[in-house]
């Protein structure tokens, strides 16, 4: 079984842009509304992947990750995929031994963007930059499936 330890953190500014070593452009659309897990399916540039990770909130969530042919993912986006699709633009920054994952959301979640960290073990200690804000790791709304049947731009303050 593959598990995954992840924090989530909402970003105050921009100044983590100066420290970009890689970015890349995903497409993904979800396949099911269910109660246990969720199925996505997801693209990035040629590569495509069917992932399931348990519907659990918080730290730690089973998950399991396939590559699958690409343009069968894309047959799925258009075809099978509840709407919104999730497109975001993820940008690489190491900080320290771990490397932060940095989502900036566009469509129906324009102005939302998200970092998280994947740890190997849920009390592992890790430095926390100038520019992260408030972690929303239990926060189900900042979840991609959330995303997908609520977007960012109807949220109401």
């Amino acid at each position: 079984m593959a598990l995954e330890i992840e924090r989530k953190f909402l970003v105050l500014n921009d100044s983590w842009r100066n420290s970009v070593r890689d970015s890349a452009y995903f497409r993904q659309g979800y396949l099911n509304n269910e109660i246990h897990c969720s199925v996505r399916v997801r693209v990035c540039g040629d590569r495509a992947w069917l992932n399931i990770k348990s519907v659990t909130i918080g730290t730690q969530r089973q998950e399991f990750e396939y590559e699958i042919p690409a343009n069968d993912a894309h047959t799925m986006l258009s075809t099978l995929s509840r709407r919104p699709l999730i497109e975001k633009t993820r940008y690489f920054v190491d900080v320290g031994p771990h490397t932060w994952e940095i989502d900036v959301f566009e469509g129906d979640n324009t102005g939302l963007v998200v970092a998280e960290i994947e740890l190997g073990n849920p009390d592992e200690t890790f430095e926390k930059p100038g520019w992260l804000g408030e972690e929303v790791t239990y926060d189900p709304r900042y979840y991609n499936t959330s995303l997908s049947t609520n977007p960012y731009n109807s949220w109401q303050d």
